[in-house]
C-alpha cells in the first residue's frame, strides 16, 4: 500500500515540511544563535524573605545587569530564571555566594509588539514545536521588545522563527 494512503496526504506534508525545517536548521542556525546563544540561569533558593533581593543586589553591586527575570515559588524552594548580560562574572558570583544553578540555552526572540506573540506561537506550532515556557525580556538596549522561550527543538524553532521574518537574538545582542 501506498505510504500517502497509509498516513494520509497532511502527515506526509506535515514530515516533509519537518524534514526540511530540520535540514535547513542545522545549514543555517549553526552560524548565528547555536554560535552565540542566550543562556538561562535557573537559580534555586529556599523560599524566605530576602532571597531575591540578595541575588539582584549582588549582579547590581557587580555590574551583572539582569535583561530577563521570571520567579516559579512553591511552599519550600524557589526558582529564579534569569539571562544576564555578562555570563561569565554571573556564574562566579553564583558560585561564590551559595546560590546554586543550573543553565541552559533558550530562544531569545525580538517582537515589535504585543500582536507578534500569536504570529510567534503560530511559527512553533506550525513547526510542531512544543513550547515548554516563555517569559519576557525586561528591557534590551535598543528598546525593543524580545521574549525568552524554552522548547523542544531550538534549532528547528529558530529556523521557523526566522523564515517567519523574526530576529532570533544571540547573546551578543542582548548584552550592554
Amino acid at each position: 500500500m501506498d505510504a500517502a494512503l497509509r498516513l494520509g496526504q497532511p502527515a506526509i506534508d506535515r514530515a516533509r515540511r519537518l524534514a526540511t525545517l530540520r535540514f535547513t536548521a542545522m545549514a543555517e542556525t549553526t552560524i548565528t544563535a547555536a554560535t552565540d546563544p542566550v543562556r538561562q540561569f535557573s537559580v534555586f533558593a529556599e523560599n524566605r524573605v530576602g532571597r531575591l533581593h540578595e541575588l539582584t543586589a549582588l549582579f547590581k553591586q557587580n555590574h551583572v545587569h539582569i535583561m530577563a527575570i521570571t520567579v516559579l515559588d512553591t511552599t519550600d524552594s524557589a526558582i529564579m530564571r534569569l539571562i544576564v548580560d555578562d555570563r561569565e562574572k554571573a556564574r562566579g558570583l553564583m558560585a561564590s555566594n551559595a546560590f546554586p544553578y543550573t543553565e541552559c540555552d533558550v530562544l531569545a526572540v525580538e517582537i515589535s509588539d504585543e500582536t507578534d506573540l500569536q504570529a510567534v506561537l503560530a511559527a512553533l506550532l506550525e513547526a510542531e514545536i512544543n513550547v515548554h515556557y516563555v517569559y519576557s525580556f525586561i528591557k534590551r538596549p535598543e528598546g525593543r521588545a524580545a521574549l525568552a522561550i524554552n522548547v523542544e527543538d531550538a534549532d528547528v524553532a529558530a529556523q521557523a522563527l526566522n523564515q517567519r521574518g523574526f530576529k532570533v537574538l544571540t547573546q551578543r545582542d542582548i548584552a550592554r
